[in-house]
């Protein structure tokens, strides 16, 4: 014959605080039961079980061998109801601490202003950003996702294209009326040009002429390590370089930037990723973030 139906769960949480508080009556005052309900959901264990699960003292309850079994496997269980139930509510409602670390100038300019919306939308979730040009070790745990530009590396983490950005070369009108206008990349051998410090793949700026891909050698009297110092040095009338379209399509729409040799871009494009650690065990706070970004920053990721 089928067993008859009970809620094996409410009896394993009620005998379990039970043997937490010692005693029935105490039990009862937790699950606000009486006494005596309690000790029927006890009794009736035990007759299915076809054991003793407590030892009744005049002063305490004590728990017999099987007491001690069964509480075992009853607190395991609860801790794996409760896990499948904060598992599927996460996916459902997201919530939890998410630490995002990204470049100083993207990050400032394109992840900063989408994170009201994102925070907005997903309201249990607390964004903690690292906006710096280091690359933090999301493997080590120093963030849960890091957005990366360029190629990238060999390595255990999931990765996912939140798009892509192209560069130009620019300068400022007062200097282009101080120093002239370029109209060849050959030209920019008499003009200061600003380029990055770190080392490159490719030693250079990328022009496009008659058919063929070159690359340039230039040289200044300033480098920086990030592209935003390189655009703030180029608005003051510095010289002029060569960055992502997302440090300059605002400059450019002002009139404060101009941009040179356009007929030479090679229209070279950049890949922008968000990298994590992913699987199946992946939280639902980073997958929806991940998401967010991947939704917003599609096509062209500005520029």
């Amino acid at each position: 014959m089928p067993r008859e139906r009970t809620d094996r769960a409410g009896e394993m949480e009620a005998f379990a605080t039970v043997a937490r508080e010692g005693s029935l009556s105490g039990a009862a005052r937790t699950l606000g039961l009486t006494p005596s309900a309690v000790s029927r959901i006890v009794a009736r264990i035990e007759a299915r079980l076809g054991v003793r699960l407590l030892v009744r003292t005049t002063r305490r309850l004590r728990l017999t061998a099987e007491g001690e079994a069964y509480l075992r496997a009853a607190t395991r269980i609860l801790a794996d109801l409760d896990e499948v139930e904060s598992g599927i509510a996460d996916q459902a409602s997201p919530r939890g601490r998410v630490r995002v670390s990204t470049s100083m100038a993207h990050g400032r300019m394109v992840i900063v202003p989408l994170l009201g919306a994102f925070v907005e939308r997903y309201p249990g979730i607390s964004v903690e950003i690292d906006i710096n040009d280091q690359i933090a070790d999301v493997l080590g745990g120093r963030a849960d996702v890091a957005v990366r530009f360029g190629p990238l590396a060999d390595s255990p983490l999931s990765a996912r294209k939140l798009g892509d950005t192209g560069r130009s070369v620019v300068a400022s009108p007062e200097y282009l009326a101080r120093a002239g206008v370029p109209r060849r990349p050959a030209d920019l051998a008499r003009h200061n040009c600003l380029d990055f410090s770190f080392r490159r793949i490719e030693p250079g700026w990328p022009f496009r002429e008659g058919g063929r891909d070159y690359l340039m050698r230039v040289s200044g009297n300033m480098t920086a390590n990030n592209g935003e110092t390189l655009v703030q040095l180029a608005l003051q009338g510095v010289g002029i370089t060569r960055v992502g379209h997302f440090h300059i399509d605002d400059e450019i729409a002002a009139g404060r930037l101009v941009p040179l040799l356009e007929k030479y871009n090679p229209q070279d494009r950049e890949s922008i990723h968000a990298v994590f650690v992913g699987g199946a065990t992946m939280p639902a706070r980073i997958r929806v973030l991940v998401d967010f970004l991947a939704e917003h920053l599609r096509p062209g990721a500005r520029g």
